[in-house]
């Protein structure tokens, strides 16, 4: 059953304010408007539970991941009920992601127990070193304290309560104080209780977790200006996003955002390849599109490639498979109106052709596809910022150095793609250099809907897909966002952290 509390170290709290969900179908519910008073309760015993959390063992904590997502299974059937209502999500991809988010929680378990993400150093002492003599020095990463997570309004699950911002921050040993998304908290409701239920069973200090509701910009901001707080995971908007960069750049102590703010994430048909197979490139290049009601991250938005007969086939099979796509819900009705929005962005652009435009709704989306010349893309400013949806431009490159041009014009990205044959090797070296410098992910002849959740996992890249080009939200060099290196000099054994041994 939905309590519709905060969860704040261990106690179901409500507030005199509230507001009421917006569910795809059922009735609203009510959840409390969380403010300064309930993230000072919140941040507070996540600092009191980091005594002992931020020095527990590494068993420990892997115990308390499986327990978390043991719980989740447990509570399945209602987490599936409750956020399908909430977001129209169907019950498979429901699913799918209930697994992903379980997955992650035990992959961080077994990655903290096998203890290389430690990065231990140990330098011995060379006490007859002439000049100078060097003292021993030990190095092992450490948690950095409690950590601030944001809810994704596109993964109910595994980008939001207890996904991997969450895993990897306690994996590291740091209490989370999460903001719920005000698009499903009755799902965040669910997850929560699955943690309050592990907290208990494994005797946690309480405030190793709590979650925090609400609908306005005022809860998020305190909550990342809190003196106690001293990193921040996030997934969203580029506007959402950079204002709280801002805020935590501002702080008397600055302290870590990292946001994962959204890409293009362009994709490179190289010319072989669309002589050998347009068709097949189009057909999969679409379904990626308007996967999901083209609400991924990594929604390949853009599509670059040589003009000539073999783009036009691209582009008839491309509107044949995109006009079979049935409408689709969408997460929020902002979702739906900012969709909208920037589809008449690129409408209004100079040399932009239709080439098809589905209907919209309230809450709901068709795809939408454009054309342009690469020089006239090159020569614009508003083609290549994501639009949340299955929007597509297909972007015409002259020649191989109009299409160089291109990838050098472009800003941050998560991904990537080149689509190539074996004699469009000479070109994908020359652009090689280029997307290396662009985004997080490369990848060949695929698309990049679906990110791994592995060891050698990039789910990040420079800005404006994310605020740190160094860190990744999804795999497990995630946890390195929530630990700092330090150096032990001369410090007898057992006054060092079991760790560092």
């Amino acid at each position: 059953m939905i309590i519709g509390k905060h969860l704040i170290a261990g106690k179901w709290t409500g507030a005199d304010a509230t507001f009421r969900s917006a569910p795809v179908s059922g009735e609203p519910l009510a959840f409390p408007v969380g403010g300064a008073i309930e993230v000072d309760a919140a941040v507070t015993a996540a600092e009191e539970a980091f005594w002992s959390f931020g020095y527990s063992e590494r068993e420990t904590r892997a115990r308390f991941l499986r327990r978390v997502a043991d719980e989740i299974e447990a509570r399945g059937a209602e987490i599936t009920e409750m956020a399908t209502r909430e977001t129209g999500l169907p019950v498979p991809r429901i699913e799918g992601e209930r697994g992903r988010t379980t997955g992650q929680l035990r992959l961080f378990a077994d990655h903290i127990e096998a203890g290389a993400y430690l990065d231990r150093r140990h330098d011995a002492a060379l006490p007859d070193r002439a000049p100078l003599p060097r003292p021993e020095i030990r190095l092992v990463q450490r948690p950095v304290g409690p950590v601030a997570v944001f809810g994704a309004s596109n993964f109910p699950l595994a980008f939001s309560v207890a996904g991997g911002d969450t895993a990897s921050a306690l994996a590291a040993g740091c209490p989370v104080v999460v903001k719920g998304h005000p698009a499903h908290p009755g799902t965040s409701d669910l997850v929560a209780q699955a943690f309050a239920a592990a907290i208990e069973a494994e005797g946690l200090h309480p405030g190793v977790f709590s979650l925090l509701q609400g609908n306005t910009n005022d809860l998020g901001a305190a909550l990342v200006q809190h003196p106690l707080i001293k990193a921040v995971g996030f997934t969203g908007s580029l506007g959402g996003g950079r204002a709280l960069f801002d805020l935590c750049a501002a702080r008397s102590e600055p302290i870590p955002f990292f946001g994962e703010l959204g890409a293009v994430n362009p994709v490179f048909i190289l010319p072989a390849a669309l002589n050998a197979r347009a068709g097949e490139i189009a057909r999969g290049w679409a379904a990626s599109l308007a996967m999901g009601a083209g609400q991924f991250c990594t929604n390949p938005g853009v599509v670059i490639l040589p003009e000539g007969m073999n783009a036009d086939a691209f582009v008839a099979e491309a509107v044949e498979s995109l006009s079979a796509v049935a409408s689709q819900v969408t997460l929020t009705e902002g979702i739906a109106a900012a969709f909208q929005a920037g589809r008449e962005t690129v409408r209004s652009v100079a040399g932009v052709e239709t080439l098809f435009e589905g209907g919209c709704g309230d809450r709901s989306v068709e795809p939408q596809l454009y054309r342009v010349k690469g020089h006239e893309l090159l020569a614009s400013d508003g083609l290549l910022h994501e639009v949340f949806g299955p929007l597509g431009i297909v972007v015409t490159a002259a020649d191989a150095d109009e299409m160089l041009a291109i990838a050098r014009s472009l800003e941050g990205q998560l991904t990537c793609t080149l689509q190539m044959d074996a004699e469009d090797r000479e070109l994908a070296a020359r652009l090689m250099p280029v997307l290396e410098r662009k985004a997080g992910r490369i990848l060949a002849n695929g698309f990049p809907t679906g990110v791994e959740v592995c060891d050698a996992m990039v789910h990040g890249g420079p800005y404006p897909a994310s605020t740190n080009f160094g860190a990744t939200s999804v795999g497990t060099m995630a946890i390195r966002r929530f630990l700092r290196p330090v150096s032990y000099q001369n410090l007898p054994t057992d006054l060092l952290p079991a760790d560092a041994l």
